[in-house]
């Protein structure tokens, strides 16, 4: 099995962003974030910020009918849908309707911020269906990984997400992430981000990326959120599954290091986090419009 290689600044340069170009926003892709209940609003809120910062240039969010009129104030750069509240079967899905209907006008999906569990069935649901988006699922909706049809896939599991998703022991997984991230990428046939201390990149074809920096300060709630959108960002943008999920690794743990420099080992908040990026980027030199 080959090594991983080191996803670092010279891994950017030798695979560089797609320009800007002069084609507006729609050139730059548009994105829609599927999020969970009320409670957790805020996930969604960090993931379509983070979709933004990393370049996407038109987003939509869906949340809770009660979450609506909050999140359309806190975050005007987005259209906000709403899904219904009631747990059925007719409001799962009417929720799929919409969403379906908007999904197709998409280039990139994340669903998952926010999202406990997939006990309604949404998010299996959707990917049930076949669409031309390429889609990221993170927190609760890892669970519905196996009901897939989409050869774009990007999962993004914390170590206990992916031991559900094997139906391994933790331990196992910390014991090797690595493994563990090849393991679910050939299952589920999809691009595996396996998130912790040191975080891999791995594709089903068993290319594998690893990152070790950050610092410690990324492991705050609300991180892996803004890693979701901006994976979803680069991702409907034109960029390649794997490309789009080792970018937006750097990406999140070069901003966490440059906080921590500035603000503290600890302490600076998940919501600061995409801020950072757009400077980042600005870093490499893009490729010639494609």
């Amino acid at each position: 099995m080959n090594m991983p290689e080191a996803v670092d600044a010279a891994w950017m340069r030798d695979h560089p962003l797609p320009a800007a170009g002069d084609g507006g926003k729609a050139a730059r892709g548009r994105v829609l974030v599927i999020g969970g209940g009320v409670e957790l609003t805020g996930a969604t809120l960090l993931a379509g910020v983070a979709a933004l910062r990393a370049g996407a240039g038109k987003l939509q969010v869906a949340v809770a009918k009660a979450a609506v009129a909050t999140l359309s104030v806190a975050l005007p750069e987005a259209r906000v849908l709403a899904l219904p509240e009631a747990a059925s079967d007719q409001a799962t899905a009417k929720a799929v309707a919409t969403i379906a209907e908007q999904a197709s006008n998409c280039d990139a999906l994340l669903i998952g911020p926010g999202m406990m569990d997939d006990g309604d069935g949404l998010a299996a649901s959707l990917l049930a269906r076949k669409t031309r988006c390429a889609i990221v699922l993170d927190a609760g909706a890892l669970d519905a990984a196996a009901a897939s049809r989409e050869s774009q896939l990007v999962l993004t599991p914390n170590a206990g997400e992916m031991a559900r998703m094997l139906d391994w022991p933790k331990s196992r997984i910390d014991a090797d992430p690595l493994d563990a991230g090849r393991q679910a990428a050939a299952r589920f046939k999809a691009i595996v981000v396996a998130k912790g201390a040191v975080t891999y990149v791995v594709g089903a074809d068993g290319r594998a990326g690893r990152y070790a920096g950050g610092g410690p300060g990324l492991g705050v709630s609300g991180s892996g959120d803004v890693l979701g959108g901006l994976i979803t960002g680069l991702l409907a943008r034109g960029v390649s599954p794997f490309e789009a999920a080792a970018w937006g690794v750097y990406l999140h743990g070069e901003a966490g290091a440059r906080l921590a420099s500035r603000i503290g080992k600890l302490g600076f908040l998940a919501r600061e986090i995409a801020d950072e990026a757009p400077s980042i980027l600005a870093g490499f030199d893009c490729a010639p419009d494609r």
